[in-house]
């Protein structure tokens, strides 16, 4: 037996998921030490089968081929479904009946990063199990050498052919602009408009792990900024973007405005209920007020969970969800679904309520409840210091009487409106938002958010120009 220990660098080893620098803080021999660590727990559960992907970067092709090496010397059976969005993935996890997967990606991080997500058993891999790779590589904890094998397997058209099954669509023909990004969904899209009724034009089709057009965050309005312009020049519908990997969603409507993710919850949720009445629907703190009011009015409940797409995963399995979302534009349908984050399947149903409705998207953005926001606003701290800032603000908040939900940081009541302050769990920063009908009162949230920072001896951030219509 060859002796097997490999020390990952600490910053790589993320609440959700291993992510890093390539050549920096992540290297091609932590591709093979995650497949041989990741590869023993499934091996001992007595598995036999990981399926694998990756997406677009330049480096995903040799770290996807140095995690089914460690993978395969556990004795595993490995099947490479090659290059895709990481819900093709997921998705293949289910339909090749497999013990365990790994998509080799970035997600929405730059062109040199590059990471991997995993499941386990058909659940979500983070947080202490992630950690415990890491101890298992240090100490050389894994299953003794043996021959595994591994095979392509293409699942691409099995992905496509499941989500047109779900396809509800109504008579309306949409005309529908699509922005892959340039990255691992690109080939996906292809596919499914190809199916799709309606008239869909592609930008940045090609998968280029360099993103030549824009950075692949469908969550920053910078890079929406292209798809706007060619859903005006084509007369289109809506436009939806994928971020590098394709779990995550931004949508405009024809108009040009942004849907936010909890906007865009509010649209999916409305249709699901018809179904499923009283269903628990589940967003993460950062949303709007307004898409927790609208769902208890649409006949639903409405439950508020940490951010993070695998303790959101974990919560819907936990309450039966049909349909989960985040803010980032992670969206999650149990409904009909397998409960996993995926933007082209999102889109699908997306699209299926707009050709059944006599409102176009924007008429739907334009009848929700319109409030003032911050979006969301980061600042610096510590990884040691800012959880025991969020522990302050609690207690000098309980010390005030304040109207607190302290389900992910704090989330504050007023007569105004609420802001929140939460603890990234991925970077060294405090994330905070704010939301109110007025502009008044969002000052004055804002001046609440600046004197608890303040008191806990942090620099007063500058808010002017933070403030954004929803």
């Amino acid at each position: 037996m060859t002796a097997f220990n490999h020390r990952f660098d600490p910053t790589s080893l993320r609440e959700y998921d291993i992510r890093g620098i390539v050549g920096q803080t992540l290297h091609p021999e932590d591709a093979f030490a995650i497949g041989r660590c990741f590869g023993s727990m499934v091996s001992r559960a007595g598995g036999t089968k990981v399926a694998v992907g990756y997406d677009g970067r330049l480096s995903s092709p040799e770290m996807e081929a140095q995690l089914v090496a460690g993978l395969r010397a556990c004795g595993l059976k490995v099947a490479r479904i090659g290059c895709g969005p990481t819900p093709m993935l997921y998705f293949a996890s289910y339909a090749l009946k497999a013990d365990g997967a790994i998509m080799v990606t970035g997600s929405h991080n730059p062109p040199d990063y590059n990471g991997f997500k995993m499941m386990l058993a058909g659940k979500p891999f983070y947080g202490t199990q992630i950690q415990e790779i890491g101890r298992m590589a240090v100490e050389g904890d894994v299953v003794p050498n043996a021959v595994g094998t591994d095979e392509q397997v293409d699942v691409s058209e099995r992905y496509v052919a499941r989500m047109m099954q779900d396809w509800d669509g109504g008579d309306r023909a949409l005309k529908v602009v699509w922005d892959p990004g340039n990255g691992s969904g690109a080939e996906i899209v292809k596919l499914l408009t190809a199916e799709l009724p309606g008239t869909h034009y592609i930008i940045n089709g090609s998968i280029d792990g360099t993103f030549p057009a824009h950075h692949p965050d469908p969550t920053v309005a910078k890079n929406l900024e292209q798809i706007i312009a060619e859903v005006a020049k084509q007369g289109a519908d809506l436009g939806i973007a994928f971020d590098g990997d394709a779990d995550r969603i931004g949508v405009v409507d024809g108009d040009g405005n942004i849907l936010f993710g909890d906007q865009l919850l509010v649209v999916l949720a409305r249709d699901v209920l018809k179904s499923k009445p009283g269903g628990v629907i589940i967003a993460d703190v950062k949303a709007s007020q307004v898409l927790f009011d609208e769902i208890a009015k649409a006949g639903g409940t409405p439950l508020m969970w940490k951010t993070g797409h695998s303790l959101i995963k974990s919560k819907m399995a936990e309450t039966g969800s049909p349909l989960a979302g985040e803010m980032s534009g992670h969206i999650f349908f149990a409904d009909k679904w397998y409960g996993f984050d995926d933007a082209p399947y999102s889109a699908l149903r997306l699209l299926g309520i707009l050709a059944r409705s006599p409102e176009t998207l924007g008429q739907m953005r334009a009848g929700l409840p319109q409030v003032i926001n911050t979006p969301e606003l980061r600042f610096d701290c510590a990884d040691t210091r800012k959880f025991g800032v969020i522990t302050e603000v609690k207690q000098r908040l309980a010390d005030e009487g304040a109207k607190v939900q302290d389900v992910d940081g704090v989330r504050v009541l007023t007569e105004d409106g609420w802001w929140l302050l939460r603890a990234s769990n991925t970077q060294a920063v405090l994330v905070a938002r704010a939301e109110a009908s007025s502009e008044a009162g969002l000052d004055r949230l804002k001046a609440d958010i600046a004197r608890q920072l303040q008191a806990s001896g942090l620099p007063v951030p500058d808010f002017s120009g933070e403030n954004a219509g929803h």
